[in-house]
């Protein structure tokens, strides 16, 4: 800082302080970059730092650069699976679903669901019809049913709860759906608990699909031009 650089690099700074200094840290190294207004680049394998902290992101694998962008986009529009379970806490559900294609409408199908997929990704599933392929949904675009504000709309999950972890305001569940277990994050007041039988309600406008074989991502129920960054 005194000798007044053109860049910071910063590698994992933070990688040996307990969880509470860390989110201490993460805000005076943020205030800091500001007050400066130096290019920083830090290196982390922290989610979370990297999208508290950065203003852009390269998410890397093996050495190998899979997308360059802002955090929310990286968040809404991961360009593959590797991206998508990467990036959110808890990461990404993923579950292998069949195109089901009916005149106008395209329904994502497997054992618990049969989730109609709206205009935007239908559009880009059809291709894929009589195919399988990886449907995509973030934990907190999951809501009980009785205890969310999700319509219900030809987007129910039926599954059984193996786990439930209550947080206060929401309560972590983890539901099997023949055999893939997947995260929702739910009502805390919702009277939940292991073995109960419940229907989750997909957000269909936050869902994603990804190509089986190469993981890259077919389309998202989101129309990245008609979301402002």
């Amino acid at each position: 800082i005194v000798r007044e650089p053109k860049v910071f690099l910063m590698d994992e700074p933070l990688s040996n302080l307990d969880a509470k200094l860390r989110v201490e840290m993460r805000a005076e190294i943020a205030k800091l970059q500001r007050r400066l207004g130096v290019t920083t680049i830090y290196v982390t394998h922290d989610q979370v730092e990297a999208m508290t902290l950065g203003h852009r992101i390269v998410v890397m694998k093996d050495g190998e650069i899979q997308q360059v962008d802002t955090p929310l986009n990286l968040y809404d529009f991961p360009a593959n699976r590797f991206v998508a379970g990467f990036i959110g806490s808890p990461s990404m559900n993923f579950i292998r679903a069949g195109v089901e294609v009916q005149g106008e409408r395209v329904y994502l199908v497997a054992p618990g669901f049969r989730v109609r997929a709206n205009p935007v990704l239908a559009q880009a599933l059809r291709p894929y019809g009589g195919k399988e392929v990886w449907m995509g949904i973030r934990p907190e675009h999951l809501g009980l049913k009785g205890y969310t504000v999700i319509p219900e709309e030809e987007n129910v999950i039926r599954g059984e709860v193996e786990v439930a972890e209550p947080l206060g305001a929401e309560t972590e569940i983890h539901v099997s759906v023949d055999g893939t277990v997947l995260v929702a994050k739910v009502d805390g007041h919702a009277p939940v608990k292991p073995g109960d039988r419940v229907e989750l309600l997909a957000d269909t406008s936050r869902l994603h699909a990804f190509d089986v074989e190469s993981d890259q991502t077919i389309g998202h129920a989101q129309e990245r031009e008609a979301v402002a960054r």
